[in-house]
């Protein structure tokens, strides 16, 4: 199932420390990332969006960034996927 995750830094975020972490980190097994994009605005700041068949990758994800950022994680769908459904 498809994935967005909208991120807004915390008031104690430091774009220095989300960039070297960011670097380092890797997406838990099961994730499987198909975009990301790093915005001009201060909420979300990020967009990732992923596919994951449980909730486990997911968790594992907010968990490894929830001191930096809020995080919002919601279902998606493809605009062409929302078109066929109204057809």
């Amino acid at each position: 199932m498809l994935f967005v995750a909208l991120l807004s830094p915390k008031s104690t975020h430091t774009p220095a420390e989300s960039l070297k972490r960011r670097k380092e980190w890797k997406a838990p097994v099961g994730l499987k990332r198909i975009a990301e994009y790093w915005l001009e605005t201060s909420a979300p700041s990020v967009i990732s969006v992923f596919e994951a068949d449980d909730i486990t990758p997911i968790r594992e994800a907010t968990v490894a960034w929830r001191d930096i950022y809020d995080i919002t994680v919601v279902p998606a769908i493809s605009a062409e996927e929302g078109l066929k459904s109204i057809s």
